[in-house]
């Protein structure tokens, strides 16, 4: 009778079959959540005067350090020797840190 390997059980927290799987959905979070931002600046856009200009600015000048922060993260990672998708993981971080500031913020007011 053959006997198969013994089967090793992932942990907790990690991926359960492949990597870019767990990379999916960061992903999809990431979309998500980035629709919500869109509505809240819809809704301050739409308002118009001083408080729509402020917006505007702050959103370009917001996704301008958001790419860096996650230019900065690949950059590391591929020099640190990470695996690609543990360097898509970190890239998805940095957006998803200013993504959910954006929510936190639009949402107060």
């Amino acid at each position: 009778m053959h006997q198969h390997p013994p089967v090793s059980l992932p942990t907790f927290g990690a991926p359960l079959f492949n990597p870019w799987l767990d990379v999916a959905f960061k992903a999809i979070q990431l979309g998500v959540e980035a629709q919500s931002v869109i509505a809240l600046r819809m809704i301050r856009l739409a308002a118009g005067g001083a408080i729509a200009q402020s917006e505007v600015q702050r959103m370009v000048l917001e996704k301008i350090a958001a790419v860096a922060e996650a230019q900065t993260a690949v950059t590391a990672g591929i020099l640190n020797g990470h695996e690609d998708h543990v360097v898509a993981s970190n890239a998805l971080g940095a957006f998803k840190k200013h993504v959910r500031a954006n929510r936190r913020r639009l949402s107060r007011r």
